[in-house]
């Protein structure tokens, strides 16, 4: 298996069609050229195979996608999940907006009604199982 994985590429980076590539991947596992090619021909988005190869190769680069070769042909899966890649991207808002404050990011997500008073308490209480797991 080959990676160029990095993580300081900025998810917020990502054009539209990365984007559409990378969720296909996620959701479909391990895909190859053709079978991205032809998924996004199903939405409606009828493209070259050169291009889905480039792009596919630029995500590679970039570090979300990494390839095996099975019979000559190029695999795709994730090199990160859909988690880890968010939360690289939240990682940089609060860094760039918030001055580090993970706290101030939350406040003004309740603030601005991105996150409700019981969503906060189901992720304050996912934060709370998640601490006990690895004091066991």
């Amino acid at each position: 298996m080959n990676s160029n994985t990095t993580q300081q590429h900025d998810p917020a980076e990502l054009g539209e069609l990365e984007r559409a590539v990378l969720e296909l991947i996620w959701e479909h596992g391990v895909q190859n050229a053709d079978q991205v090619r032809e998924r996004l021909v199903q939405q409606g988005r009828p493209l070259k195979e050169s291009t889905i190869r480039t792009v596919l190769r630029r995500l590679e680069e970039k570090g979300y996608l990494t390839h095996s070769i099975e019979s000559r042909t190029f695999l795709y899966r994730p090199a990160a999940s859909r988690q880890a890649v968010a939360g690289r991207a939240v990682q940089r808002i609060v860094d760039w907006f918030c001055e580090g404050s993970v706290e101030t990011l939350l406040a003004g997500m309740v603030d601005s009604a991105v996150l409700d008073r019981k969503e906060l308490q189901r992720l304050a209480e996912r934060i709370a199982a998640s601490k006990k797991g690895k004091k066991s």
